[in-house]
């Protein structure tokens, strides 16, 4: 019967497996985080419906009711109002670089045609580029057109509402929520018609770019190691910087050819719009992927194996497809899970490839989350060098 099964044998396997767990402190680590990590993540992170949304208003008339509409937006929960626009180029500008998520016009003649019972229009402008972002927000803002002036069409204006017994439901009016006493015009831009697939197959050029860069660098070190050809590695005069980026410079082309393979499957099978400039788009592309390529390498550098080095990888991206906006609107999440979003390169990548894609934006524009990409590269590729070096020691 022993020689069948051995419950001791069995015993001292099991045992054998546990003592080579608890020495693989990565790997224990990873057991531990990963479910809390999700958890966190998915528990207070993520949420669908975002309020607080950064607001510009463009104010032409200076008068009781914009106060009144303007505090009303406020109280919402729904509209921040960050600053007032100096002009329309300005909230363009707001608009385009991701500033504000809304721009409210009000016109020069809100008011006098408003006292005149011609029920005037304020124009409310959204970048749609993320459907889900806008939509709750722009749902609130039709319900609030029809009481946020309550309070001040009293007494000699109180004709200007109607009153509810012989007024019946309001008519809907396509470009917008007819109010008692003035029209919302809602103005969804770069995606009016709220298509889904304008902003994922955008972010799907980030994530997959993310997922494949880094794995395929992250194993290249480990691979040299265990293979045993790493000696032979180091006993060339090769310096560090050069191994790390003799080894980049392949990945980058493979990059490259999975760039153009996602910008013609969307643009001909999708229709996503091409907006900007292409070359201007691979160009943040070959920055996003040498900054992905360098923290494989960093991951590479650091494990022991490739099976550690493919748990670093699955640690890092987890948290980059949940906090960069990517599955989720951004803005939804609190303010300490953007913080951490705004430190992962994926966020501002997905910023300037939906940017230049949809929103037609150039060089001014897709900066300030160039810089920040950049900025990680260097801090990681200081990182892998440093473990690099005491690697060869």
């Amino acid at each position: 019967m022993d020689t069948f099964f051995s419950f001791s044998r069995w015993l001292g396997i099991v045992n054998k497996e546990f003592v080579q767990l608890k020495r693989d402190r990565l790997t224990f680590g990873m057991i531990v985080g990963i479910p809390v990590i999700q958890l966190v993540l998915f528990g207070f992170a993520i949420n669908t419906d975002p309020k607080h949304l950064p607001t510009a208003a463009l104010v032409a008339d200076r008068s009781e009711f914009s106060r009144s509409i303007i505090a009303g937006l406020k109280n919402s929960d729904y509209f921040a109002f960050i600053r007032e626009a100096q002009s329309e180029a300005d909230a363009e500008h707001m608009l385009a670089t991701g500033e504000a998520q809304f721009v409210v016009t009000i016109p020069e003649d809100f008011s006098r045609r408003l006292l005149r019972g011609e029920k005037p229009a304020l124009l409310l402008e959204a970048d749609a580029t993320d459907p889900v972002a806008t939509g709750s927000a722009i749902s609130a803002v039709n319900q609030l057109a029809r009481s946020v002036l309550a309070h001040d069409l009293i007494g000699t204006l109180s004709p200007l509402t109607p009153s509810p017994a012989n007024a019946g439901p309001p008519t809907p009016n396509p470009l917008g929520a007819t109010a008692n006493a003035f029209e919302v015009r809602i103005h969804s831009r770069y995606n009016p018609e709220a298509i889904t697939q304008y902003n994922i197959v955008p972010g799907l050029l980030g994530t997959i770019l993310t997922m494949t860069m880094i794995m395929m660098t992250g194993l290249a070190i480990t691979r040299e190691r265990e293979h045993g050809t790493m000696e032979n590695l180091l006993a060339t005069p090769a310096t560090p910087f050069e191994v790390m980026t003799g080894k980049i410079v392949p990945y980058v082309a493979i990059g490259l050819v999975q760039v153009t393979i996602i910008l013609v499957l969307a643009r001909y099978m999708f229709g996503v719009p091409v907006e900007g400039d292409v070359l201007l788009l691979y160009l943040m592309v070959l920055l996003f992927i040498a900054a992905n390529l360098t923290l494989g390498l960093t991951f590479s550098s650091l494990a022991d194996n490739q099976l550690q080095a493919m748990q670093m990888t699955f640690f890092f991206f987890l948290p980059s497809l949940l906090l960069s906006g990517f599955m989720f609107p951004f803005r939804g999440m609190p303010g300490w899970a953007q913080v951490i979003g705004e430190a992962l390169p994926l966020t501002h990548f997905l910023r300037i490839v939906r940017g230049v894609l949809l929103k037609g934006n150039g060089w001014s524009q897709v900066v300030p989350d160039a810089w920040p990409i950049a900025l990680f590269m260097l801090l990681v590729i200081a990182i892998g060098l440093r473990f690099f070096r005491t690697t060869l020691d």
